[in-house]
C-alpha cells in the first residue's frame, strides 16, 4: 500500500499553500481540519479531506492505520499572539495538548516521522541577532510556550532509549510569513489576520482606515522594528524538503526557517505602496510591550541540513502575491 502524508490544519494559511505542493509532488495527502480558521476551498481536490481535531486520539489513529501514513505535518494551532495573553489556557489546550494527543496516536499506530510548525516566539526577544537554534529559548507569552512545550515532547520522544525504531522530527521555526501562490489558487484567509502586510494590503483596498507603525524609536537605521519575512511557497517547499530528508533516515533537527535577512516595517509599507499603487494612511504609534527591535532568522543549519531552494526571497515578490490574493480575496468575500 501506498504510503502517505497526514497534514493537520491543512485547510489553514500555511497548510493550504503545503497541501498543493506535497500533491503536485505526487504524495497521497490526508488532510484533518476542523475550520476553526481554514476553509474547505483552499484544500486541493486531490487530497482526502476529514473534518476533526488534530488532539482526537481515535480519529488520527485510525486514519494513520488505513491510510498508511508514514509521516505527520502538524499545523493546526492558534496563532494570534495577543489572544495567547488574554486566554493562554486555550492556547495550551490546542496547541500543546492537542499536539500531545497527536504525539500519542503516532507512538499507537508506528508513526515514527513528524514535521512541526514552530515559530520563533520561542526566543522571545533575543539579545543576539540573527537568532540561531543555539539562541536561549525564553519565549514570553502562551503562544511561544505552547510552541515550545511541543518542541520538549518531541525530543523526549525522539530520546527514548532501546526504541526498535526511533522517533524523528523536524521543527521549523517560523519567522514572519506573507505572501500567496502565485496562480492566486491561495493565500492568506484566516479571519482577524495581524500580519503586517496583509494589514497594509487591506489599507491599500480600503479595507482599513490606516495601519499603525508600533515604534519609530527602535535603534534601527529608521527606527522602526525589522524582521525576517518569508514568502509562503518557500516556506511549504521546507516542509517538503524536511519529510524527504526523514524519508533518507535524517536525523531529528529543530531549524530556524527564515531567509536570514530582514525588512524595516517603514520598508514594508513602502513596498506595498509600490506594487497597490496607493498612498495609504500610516499612523505612526509608541511601541508594544514585548516587541524586540529586530528579529532575523539565522539560517546556517537549515541551509546545510535541507535541500531547500529558495525562490520568492524578493520583498517586492513578497508583497505582491500578497496585494493581488488580498485583491482576490476581498471580491470572493463580496460575492459570498
Amino acid at each position: 500500500m501506498t504510503k502517505s502524508v497526514l497534514v493537520t490544519g491543512g485547510a489553514g494559511y500555511i497548510g493550504s499553500h503545503t497541501c498543493h505542493q506535497l500533491v503536485e509532488a505526487g504524495e497521497n495527502v490526508v488532510v484533518v481540519d476542523n475550520f476553526y480558521s481554514g476553509h474547505r476551498w483552499a484544500v486541493p481536490e486531490e487530497a482526502l479531506l476529514v473534518e476533526g481535531d488534530a488532539g482526537d486520539i481515535t480519529l488520527t489513529s485510525q486514519l494513520m492505520q488505513a491510510h498508511n501514513i508514514d509521516t505527520v505535518i502538524h499545523f493546526a494551532g492558534h496563532i494570534v499572539v495577543p489572544e495567547s495573553v488574554t486566554d493562554p489556557l486555550k492556547y495550551y489546550r490546542n496547541n500543546t495538548q492537542n499536539s500531545r494527543n497527536l504525539l500519542e496516536a503516532c507512538v499507537l499506530s508506528g508513526v515514527n516521522q513528524f514535521v512541526f510548525s514552530s515559530t520563533a516566539a520561542v526566543y522571545g526577544i533575543p539579545e543576539e541577532q540573527p537568532a540561531t537554534e543555539n539562541t536561549e529559548t525564553s519565549p514570553i507569552n502562551a503562544y511561544g510556550r505552547s510552541k515550545l512545550m511541543t518542541e520538549w515532547m518531541m525530543n523526549d520522544l525522539a530520546d527514548r532509549p532501546d526504541i526498535a525504531q526511533a522517533f524523528r522530527f523536524i521543527a521549523l521555526r517560523y519567522f514572519n510569513v506573507a505572501g500567496a501562490r502565485p496562480d492566486l489558487k491561495v493565500g492568506q484567509a484566516t479571519p482577524e489576520a495581524t500580519h503586517l502586510i496583509k494589514v497594509a494590503c487591506q489599507a491599500a483596498l480600503g479595507i482599513r482606515d490606516a495601519v499603525h507603525i508600533f515604534g519609530t524609536d527602535y535603534p534601527t537605521a529608521d527606527g522602526t522594528g525589522i524582521r525576517d519575512y518569508i514568502h509562503i511557497e518557500d516556506l511549504a517547499s521546507a516542509h517538503l524538503c524536511a519529510l524527504d530528508h526523514l524519508r533518507a533516515g535524517g536525523e531529528s533537527k529543530t531549524m530556524n526557517c527564515g531567509y536570514g535577512q530582514g525588512y524595516s516595517v517603514r520598508e514594508v509599507m513602502e513596498m506595498v505602496k509600490k506594487v497597490s499603487g496607493v498612498d495609504f494612511t500610516v499612523i505612526e504609534s509608541p511601541r508594544r510591550a514585548g516587541d524586540p527591535p529586530e528579529l532575523i532568522a539565522g539560517n546556517d543549519l537549515i541551509q546545510q541540513t535541507l535541500d531547500w531552494d529558495i525562490r520568492y526571497q524578493d520583498l517586492e515578490v513578497i508583497c505582491r502575491t500578497a496585494y493581488e490574493w488580498e485583491s482576490k480575496w476581498a471580491k470572493m468575500q463580496e460575492k459570498g
